[in-house]
């Protein structure tokens, strides 16, 4: 791209979003060792948390179908009830045996009280609990075997950040030499004392200046830039957290931040399932589609 050739910047995509077509990216390696560690508890089911949108949720749901446990999905707003198969993310949860329980959002914010907890064993029985979007110390561990020898020739490693495992995990697996840049997805700067209970070394650093206003929030630049990058690369994004984090790295590319001969490894950490359910959205505001 003639920018990258401008500032001699060389920029590389790990394809984690190749992974697995339902479990993709990093979901695929959050889970891993949660599933094996549910096989060893002898659980037969697996509960979660998740939103409207939630890749987590979809691929839980895939992955359990796989797996041939069963999986619960409190989903965040009590209103999708009545509506649920509108939205293309539940449908495809449901498709592979999910089953649903919708709470308020007020209840939903309980999620990790142990009243909360003990509410949903008596309602659903014995399960194993994976937290909302997956992020446990299995999954960071899951997360760190992203990054292999043949990526130590990389200055910075760059990853998307949601709840902050992903991240984590590939600060503990990169070289010392290396620096990991989180882009959040989120506003605020509230997941650096989570990923901090996760890590061993302080050579990372959140970039919190392409939320785009918030998680799930997009605007027209964002959808825009999404199109041309897959024009140009071939290469789709999703907009919650890929294609935040590459808008981002561009903006930092143009502001000379990284010196001429930089080499940079940012990681596609998959959710393009949650594009189609972005568009119903767009649609509805009068914004430009994503292509598809």
């Amino acid at each position: 791209m003639p920018l990258l050739r401008e500032k001699g910047i060389q920029l590389y995509i790990k394809r984690e979003d190749t992974i697995h077509p339902f479990i993709s990216g990093n979901k695929y390696r959050k889970l891993k060792y949660n599933l094996i560690e549910a096989k060893n508890q002898g659980k037969d089911t697996l509960l979660t948390f998740g939103g409207a949108f939630s890749n987590h949720i979809a691929a839980t749901a895939f992955a359990g179908h796989e797996k041939g446990i069963k999986t619960i999905g409190v989903i965040r707003g009590e209103e999708l009830s009545n509506k649920w198969q509108d939205n293309p993310t539940l449908q495809l949860a449901h498709e592979h045996g999910m089953q649903f329980h919708f709470v308020s959002r007020s209840a939903y914010r309980l999620k990790n009280e142990p009243s909360f907890i003990q509410k949903l064993k008596e309602k659903f029985g014995d399960f194993y609990l994976l937290p909302e979007g997956g992020t446990n110390a299995l999954a960071v561990k899951g997360c760190a075997e992203i990054l292999t020898d043949a990526d130590a020739q990389f200055d910075y490693i760059c990853s998307a950040v949601g709840t902050g495992g992903t991240v984590a995990g590939l600060i503990n697996a990169a070289q010392p030499h290396q620096t990991v840049l989180g882009f959040p997805a989120l506003k605020g700067d509230f997941l650096s004392e989570e990923i901090c209970t996760f890590v061993h070394n302080d050579r990372w650093k959140l970039v919190t200046d392409y939320h785009f206003g918030g998680y799930a929030k997009v605007d027209q630049q964002l959808i825009e830039f999404i199109n041309l990058f897959r024009r140009e690369t071939g290469i789709p994004l999703d907009p919650i957290y890929t294609g935040k984090m590459l808008f981002g790295i561009f903006d930092l590319i143009k502001q000379d931040v990284f010196e001429p001969g930089t080499q940079i490894l940012a990681i596609h950490t998959g959710g393009l399932q949650g594009i189609k359910g972005m568009n119903l959205v767009l649609k509805k505001k009068n914004l430009p589609l994503l292509d598809v």
